[in-house]
């Protein structure tokens, strides 16, 4: 049963964190903030609300394993696997894109959460220099993305948020509202809950749980919506899509989190994970500078490679 727990806390969290970005999407858009900044914050926040909601709950509970795990874990199955099985079903014309400066913000914020990472602890001060960095890297996407719409350039992506209308009844709307904060914590609960004692079921730490079975849970959102934008030919919005992904767990999940509680780094992560993570990252050069396509072969290295690492987290 405590897989079935597992299953249903997954399931309440991404329909309620679903609800949750309609709600504020809509309620946004009716007290008149501007959909370009809808996009760029409330919809980036909301989607990771999920994960956020399970890395505080994991880390207050003392089993700061999931907490990182489930960050750590959804970036190496961003690019591993939701661009790999995206890429095994149709050719991702990634060359086409230009995603260099997201990529290089990207990875300038692996870096620094691997070098924060080995102060051991991820306290008040690591947050307050997460969140600034994010702070940052959001105002410069806003300065771009006005600077493209004043060019007359179109910016689909960002003018139109998932889930908007602008003509939504106030009921509906704190309905959804009301549905996400309510499912958020209650599916957060189930799956913390039925991860922990899942390890110690099959006797393995907390950590290996939170790198696999609840990173790629909460990956499955990330993968729907690539495998959708591969099928539509939108080589650009399932990059940017993993990318984005990535920059919000790293800074926004473990800052916000560490803010309310510290989470202690445990040394596996330090010797293995983060470096996986890391190299996984790197990976994406190859699309991102120098024009390569995400090719049928690279989405079966990838996966692969994916599946080799659960492999030996798992033994």
């Amino acid at each position: 049963m405590v897989f079935v727990y597992a299953s249903l806390g997954l399931l309440i969290l991404l329909l309620a964190g679903d609800a949750l970005v309609k709600g504020a999407v809509n309620l946004s858009l009716r007290v008149g903030i501007p959909a370009l900044i809808v996009s760029l914050t409330i919809v980036a926040f909301g989607t990771s609300a999920p994960e956020l909601l399970i890395s505080i709950k994991a880390a207050m509970e003392g089993a700061p394993g999931i907490a990182l795990g489930n960050v750590v874990g959804s970036n190496t199955a961003n690019v591993l696997l939701v661009l790999g099985i995206p890429a095994m079903i149709t050719v991702m014309h990634t060359s086409q894109c230009d995603t260099r400066k997201s990529f290089v913000q990207m990875m300038a914020a692996t870096v620094l959460f691997i070098a924060l990472a080995f102060r051991g602890v991820f306290d008040w001060m690591a947050a307050a220099l997460m969140l600034a960095v994010l702070a940052v890297i959001l105002a410069s996407q806003l300065r771009d993305a006005l600077a493209h719409r004043a060019a007359g350039e179109v910016v689909e992506d960002l003018e139109e948020p998932e889930g908007a209308d602008p003509d939504m009844p106030w009921w509906k709307i704190s309905l959804f509202l009301a549905l996400g904060l309510i499912g958020l914590p209650l599916g957060a609960d189930l799956l913390v809950d039925s991860a922990e004692e899942i390890a110690r079921m099959i006797g393995v730490p907390d950590a290996v749980i939170g790198l696999t079975l609840v990173a790629l849970g909460t990956s499955l959102p990330e993968l729907a919506t690539t495998v959708m934008a591969a099928i539509r030919r939108q080589a650009d919005v399932a990059i940017g899509n993993v990318i984005g992904s990535n920059l919000f767990n790293l800074l926004a999940i473990i800052g916000v989190a560490s803010l309310i509680t510290p989470i202690e780094v445990a040394p596996g992560f330090l010797q293995f994970d983060l470096w996986v993570m890391l190299g996984s990252s790197l990976l994406l050069m190859p699309f991102v500078f120098f024009g390569r396509d995400l090719t049928r072969s690279w989405g079966v290295v990838l996966s692969v490679l994916y599946v080799s690492y659960v492999v030996i987290v798992l033994t």
